[in-house]
């Protein structure tokens, strides 16, 4: 990660004027019932997962493996305390790259604030400490070596994994009977193809084990069946803005050798990740994609995400799936890894607290690459929340407001709503939503394809 010759204070200097971060200080919130009740439930299964695996720690290092659990257990159950009475977030300890960071980030929070009061978990920015609160998972196994590798969400990401495959068979025997005949497709068909899997990619975001606090979340049914009765739910639907960009690039290309490349920002692994693939892969077959960058987490993060181990994990269970359909996707996925136009990224910036309009300055490395993209993706409510700040944004905010000035390259959000933060609305249109569906920003019910471009006039 590149070193900062600046404080962030310098990106307040022409930043629109932005409302207060949702927080947990504001009872009867989401981020209220989050910090109260999820996040202690999701750290009391990850005590549960390291105790668990005891012997398997003493078979692979002896007593010093034991050892190692007892300590990281008494770590994590340590922080849970912390969380349940609203004690003040500490300074990290455990020397990994991304320290320092986090450690400054803590200190210019503290300085925000109006008090002498140091940031806790009931009154800072629920953003913060949603992914404090699993660096500290990281750091508990990290001071605890040989645990360091340890992933404590491993059991339920596979788990989730295989008790969708069915939905996945599915998928791969729908896509390989359009694959056959992809050359042939005209503009239109090609849209209404792009247009379907952009939609599955789209509601397998609602495959979450971070919302559920690691409740089964695996895709059931096949997902092709319901995409119809789906449609009323999209509040915003930027697809067509989408298309147009994908099939001008194609259309418009200098030359032979111009190269449009999309990144996908991933959310979460099992189901949605193979939705990701699916899509990723229909781009590459219909040209409207040259390569695919794939932007993953460098730890295990909020239960589900995908981290490089589930991504190479993933595809080799495909490629070696006892279902035709499911082994022939794999064996296309692993030659477009090995032929260098599927490309994963792991930067430590995804795994760090700050909102994205901050990347120039914490990662200037990882914003250059982006703006390398005719098209990124962003998955999920994690990577919405960070975008738009996870403030109290008014419904009808534009989209290009929130993003408070992170515009690398033209971008679209895939989510699912699990957070109460949403802008791009109609006016009314959020207010009537509330009135019939008290829920509707954390249900998942509700979804948005929403769009960003810095070059459209």
């Amino acid at each position: 990660m590149a070193a900062r010759p600046r404080t962030l204070e310098v990106l307040e200097v022409g930043r629109p004027e932005v409302p207060d971060s949702l927080s947990a200080k504001y009872t009867g919130s989401f981020a209220y019932s989050t910090v109260k009740d999820r996040l202690p439930t999701i750290l009391t299964k990850v005590i549960d997962t390291v105790h668990r695996h005891k012997d398997t720690f003493f078979e692979e290092h002896g007593q010093e493996g034991v050892e190692a659990e007892k300590r990281a257990i008494s770590l994590m159950s340590k922080l849970r305390n912390e969380l349940q009475t609203d004690k003040p977030a500490l300074p990290l300890t455990d020397g990994l790259p991304d320290a320092g960071l986090w450690n400054e980030y803590l200190e210019q929070q503290q300085a925000r604030l109006d008090t002498d009061e140091n940031p806790s978990w009931f009154k800072s920015s629920w953003l913060y400490m949603e992914c404090y609160m699993y660096r500290r998972i990281q750091e508990s196994l990290q001071l605890n070596p040989p645990m360091c590798d340890f992933d404590v969400f491993n059991e339920a990401k596979t788990q989730s994994f295989f008790e969708s495959q069915q939905a996945i068979i599915a998928m791969c025997t729908y896509f390989l009977e359009i694959n056959e005949k992809i050359e042939g497709f005209g503009d239109t068909q090609l849209k209404a193809e792009f247009l379907l899997l952009l939609q599955i990619a789209l509601w397998g975001n609602r495959c979450d084990l971070s919302i559920s606090a690691g409740q089964d979340n695996s895709q059931k049914f096949n997902p092709l069946t319901s995409l119809e009765s789906l449609k009323p739910f999209i509040l915003i639907d930027d697809s067509e803005f989408v298309w147009e960009l994908l099939i001008n690039n194609k259309k418009n290309k200098i030359s032979e050798n111009a190269c449009t490349r999309v990144d996908i920002v991933l959310d979460n692994s099992g189901f949605e990740l193979a939705t990701d693939l699916m899509l990723a892969n229909f781009l590459i077959a219909s040209r409207l994609a040259d390569v695919i960058h794939f932007h993953g987490k460098s730890i295990p993060w909020f239960v589900s995400d995908t981290t490089k181990k589930d991504f190479d994990w993933t595809l080799k269970k495909m490629l070696t799936a006892n279902h035709m359909q499911m082994s022939r996707c794999g064996v296309m996925w692993e030659k477009n890894v090995k032929k260098g136009i599927w490309i994963y990224h792991d930067h430590p910036f995804w795994t760090l607290p700050h909102e994205f309009c901050d990347m120039p300055l914490v990662a200037d490395n990882l914003y250059a690459e982006l703006q390398k993209s005719n098209l990124i993706f962003f998955k999920g409510d994690l990577n919405y929340r960070k975008l738009t700040g996870d403030r109290k944004w008014s419904y009808t905010v534009s989209f290009d407001t929130a993003l408070c000035g992170f515009q690398p390259a033209p971008l679209c959000s895939l989510r699912t709503l699990k957070a109460d933060v949403q802008v791009g609305l109609k006016p009314g249109q959020g207010e009537q939503l509330a009135v019939s569906d008290t829920d509707w920003m954390i249900s998942g019910r509700y979804a948005i394809i929403q769009f960003s471009n810095p070059y459209r006039k």
